[in-house]
């Protein structure tokens, strides 16, 4: 044994002895080793989803909104992403208008911009989110309008031509300036969704020196957002366009913040950048609705939780944005907005998410955490308020004890009859329970 060397647990201070000398603390948290500044939890509701949500009564209303922002009774998320819309005027349902549904007469006409005011149901839970205190609006789009791409659709994939890409750009800062007609400023401008995926919905092309090339054209007309590139179909895959980016100066000059999706390969290692990422999509696969916490299905509320930790602690991300925060029948959002029986339900995986985003608060950094059990899947952050927050999912069948706990501290349990049930701790200890995601935070 190595003398002279004190064990750190928690927030780094010394640790108490364990019962037995030999055994490490279950839980070493140093504070000393910071990691990643983070951004924020959010979510989408894109593609016309608060249009399900008008649909209910302004009670109901109120509670959802509630359960995604309030940071007493819900999730307290903050961000909100919206989608820009590319779609004629007169689309059903499921398909975002675009702001520019007709073509003015080719790329150098003077554009003939339509804002209603509430761009596909968006606005209005833009502003509420506002009133919650969210301040980080990120604004994407799926695809440009039909007549500025190679196949003449919206959907379906297809490149944006090149003689658009300006008319595209200003196309997308005008979309800012409606919003900050509303009050609402868009902080984080991405240009395209999944460009490594055609979709027969809204869906466009980019390569990943496509997507570089592009950004030198956006960047210096949308100075006044941080550009965020590329939202790949898979994490792996967003790799490559991360490199492209950073291997050109003038794009990586641009380039605020690189984003991933995880369908196509979870996160397992941080981007090649040392710019922000965010994982800004995802949900699992499923084929019907689910409110379990631990199932074993592959969509219940453990396995987001399992999801959201990787995503901090192996891809070091600085957000976590969840697809979507509520949507119909068989959806694996958070929520399940039933515009028939004006109603909704709850899905555990809005409280798996909660145990993160109600405490980590923007601000605040990752700071180094290990547990002695394998088993548990930690991580610890310290707030820019200075109160702490350590999060174990622990994975086992049996209960694990954490001795060592110093200041005031309030734990809160997630799992099968919990959500984030909040209990005092005493006497410096701290049962984490098996298949259970708990929350302690620290003043």
């Amino acid at each position: 044994m190595l003398r002279g060397l004190v064990a750190i647990s928690l927030l780094g201070l010394p640790a108490v002895h364990p019962a037995h000398p030999a055994d490490p603390p279950a839980i070493t948290v140093n504070e000393r080793v910071r990691h990643q500044e983070i951004d924020g939890f959010g979510i989408s509701q894109a593609f016309r989803r608060n249009e399900l949500l008008e649909a209910l009564p302004a009670d109901k209303q109120r509670e959802v909104l509630d359960l995604w922002f309030d940071r007493s009774k819900g999730a307290g998320l903050s961000i909100l992403r919206l989608g820009i819309g590319s779609s004629p005027t007169g689309s059903p349902y499921d398909h975002m208008v675009s702001i520019q549904p007709d073509d003015p007469g080719g790329p150098d006409a003077p554009p003939k911009y339509v804002w209603d005011g509430d761009d596909n149901s968006q606005v209005w839970v833009a502003k509420e989110a506002q009133r919650y205190g969210v301040e980080r609006f990120f604004a994407d789009a799926w695809s440009a309008p039909g007549y500025m791409k190679d196949n003449g659709d919206d959907k379906n994939g297809g490149t944006l031509l090149p003689e658009w890409r300006r008319a595209y750009a200003n196309y997308l800062v005008a979309y800012t300036k409606f919003y900050a007609r509303e009050g609402i400023r868009i902080t984080d401008l991405g240009f395209t969704n999944e460009p490594d995926w055609t979709a027969t919905y809204a869906s466009m092309r980019f390569t990943p020196e496509q997507a570089a090339e592009f950004v030198k054209v956006l960047g210096p007309i949308a100075r006044n957002t941080r550009l965020v590139c590329c939202d790949s179909f898979g994490w792996n895959e967003a790799k490559a366009y991360t490199a492209a980016i950073e291997a050109d100066p003038e794009a990586r000059r641009w380039v605020k913040t690189h984003t991933g999706h995880t369908y196509a390969s979870p996160v397992d290692a941080p981007l090649p950048t040392d710019r922000k990422t965010w994982m800004s999509e995802w949900n699992p696969n499923g084929n019907t609705w689910n409110e379990a916490w631990d199932d074993g299905s592959g969509y219940d509320g453990f396995t987001i939780a399992q999801a959201v930790h990787d995503a901090l602690t192996l891809g070091e991300v600085s957000a976590y944005v969840y697809w979507l925060g509520g949507s119909r029948g068989a959806t694996r959002a958070l929520l399940q907005l039933d515009e028939v029986a004006r109603e909704y339900h709850v899905s555990k995986r809005l409280w798996a998410l909660a145990a993160y985003s109600r405490f980590i608060r923007p601000g605040a950094v990752r700071v180094e955490a290990s547990a002695a059990d394998p088993a548990l899947k930690v991580s610890a952050f310290r707030n820019a308020d200075g109160s702490r927050v350590i999060v174990a999912l622990n994975t086992g069948t049996a209960p694990v004890t954490w001795r060592g706990v110093h200041g005031r501290a309030t734990t809160y349990v997630t799992d099968n009859t919990n959500d984030l049930t909040p209990s005092a701790v005493t006497g410096r200890t701290v049962t984490l329970q098996p298949r259970a995601l708990t929350t302690i935070v620290i003043k």
